[in-house]
């Protein structure tokens, strides 16, 4: 919600009006001198939306706050209309407090889904900064979302494989949840917010691999010459829920150069529907971009969500710090997932960023099923997983 500065106007009083934690107000606007506000500025008020209202004969203001539960104050900052001469046919604006979900997790999560609801929480709450990582190879910019301030660095990023698209939709519930009770002041899941944003920053890419997401949900890709590279990778069928890989067949999370040899191996040596790793280690820019951002940003911890067996990989060749293992037994002791330290199986995003960093690094592998895991699940996995989501940024 955007208010425009008038004579007496601060944070602080903006603050107070609406209830609103000062930090975030703060960290909503990018202004120069925060204690001296410029009459006319626009200043982001995180959290509420706006409605437009056509005066009544008879109606007040006061009147119209309490309709909408608003706060007068708030109803008064809004609008430049005289309280005491309210005019019939008068349009006004009224503060909401957006106490209800932006997105809706049931329900096909694909691509453009994720775009409408990363404008609507970043509408919502400023404060949350979006960023582009990189394309992927149909040209779709990969949004990432970053929250907090704090100096311990978290990432978190979902739909590696096409057909685990459900991650993605589990991610985006988490942030909208995480950012509406730190607005409203609420705790999540009995756990308070405020010392999380302030001691940590969180980094989430919703949506690794949109392309085959697209692929999976819609179908062949309208655009050549990806339609028919796609319909060819996939011998002429329509079905498309077996199809892990990004739009040349490559999967993505056989990419990452840990042990890539062995994956080359032993798995399909042309573009596949699933598990071929490329000619080499990173080719693909899906890949590329989030090995970038990693190395850019030297996370303290990295978690991939992935469906499904509900058991947490969290080992690479003994190079795993000894945190990792105090953080999955917290994973484990509240999310009921089983820990698993070693696997038969390489080149994935969780066991590089191990070999890069030497830091913990995760693999969360949600539901039990087949991918696409069936919508009636989400409600399920997010009980389970949101400690997991909580304790990685206060542990």
């Amino acid at each position: 919600m955007q208010i425009r500065v008038k004579s007496g106007d601060s944070l602080w009083k903006y603050s107070r009006v609406f209830q609103i934690p000062l930090k975030l107000i703060l960290d909503s606007n990018n202004l120069d001198n925060p204690n001296q506000l410029m009459i006319g500025e626009v200043i982001q008020i995180p959290g509420y939306v706006t409605k437009s209202y056509t005066i009544k004969p008879g109606d007040t203001l006061w009147k119209i706050a309490g309709w909408y539960q608003a706060p007068l104050d708030g109803v008064l900052l809004l609008n430049d209309a005289n309280p005491f001469a309210l005019k019939p046919g008068e349009k006004v604006n009224i503060p909401i407090r957006v106490t209800w979900s932006l997105v809706n997790p049931i329900q096909n999560y694909d691509y453009n889904t994720l775009v409408t609801d990363v404008r609507k929480i970043h509408a919502v709450y400023p404060f949350i900064k979006q960023g582009v990582i990189g394309e992927s190879v149909m040209g779709k910019p990969l949004p990432e979302l970053v929250v907090g301030k704090g100096n311990k660095k978290v990432h978190m990023n979902a739909s590696f494989h096409a057909n685990e698209w459900l991650t993605s939709a589990l991610l985006m519930k988490f942030i909208d949840d995480y950012a509406r009770e730190l607005t409203n002041s609420q705790m999540l899941s009995g756990v308070s917010l405020p010392p999380l944003y302030e001691s940590t920053s969180l980094s989430l890419v919703p949506m690794v691999n949109p392309d085959g997401v697209d692929i999976v949900i819609n179908g062949l890709p309208e655009e050549e010459p990806y339609r028919t590279l796609v319909d060819e990778i996939n011998n002429g069928s329509n079905q498309f829920n077996r199809w892990k890989a990004n739009v040349r067949g490559v999967d993505l999370n056989n990419q990452y150069p840990a042990k890539w040899e062995v994956e080359a191996q032993r798995k399909p040596t042309k573009p596949s529907p699933r598990n071929y790793p490329g000619k080499a280690p990173l080719t693909e820019p899906e890949a590329i971009a989030l090995a970038d951002l990693s190395r850019r940003k030297k996370f303290d911890r990295a978690l991939a969500f992935h469906s499904q067996g509900e058991v947490i990989y969290w080992g690479y060749e003994g190079l795993e710090p000894p945190e990792s293992e105090r953080l999955v037994t917290e994973y484990s002791r509240l999310s009921g997932y089983t820990g698993v330290r070693y696997v038969d199986s390489y080149a994935g995003y969780k066991d590089w960023f191990i070999k890069e960093f030497r830091k913990p690094g995760f693999t969360v592998e949600i539901g039990k099923g087949e991918s696409p895991l069936p919508l009636s699940q989400f409600s399920k996995i997010y009980q389970d997983t949101i400690g997991i989501f909580l304790s990685s940024l206060y542990m």
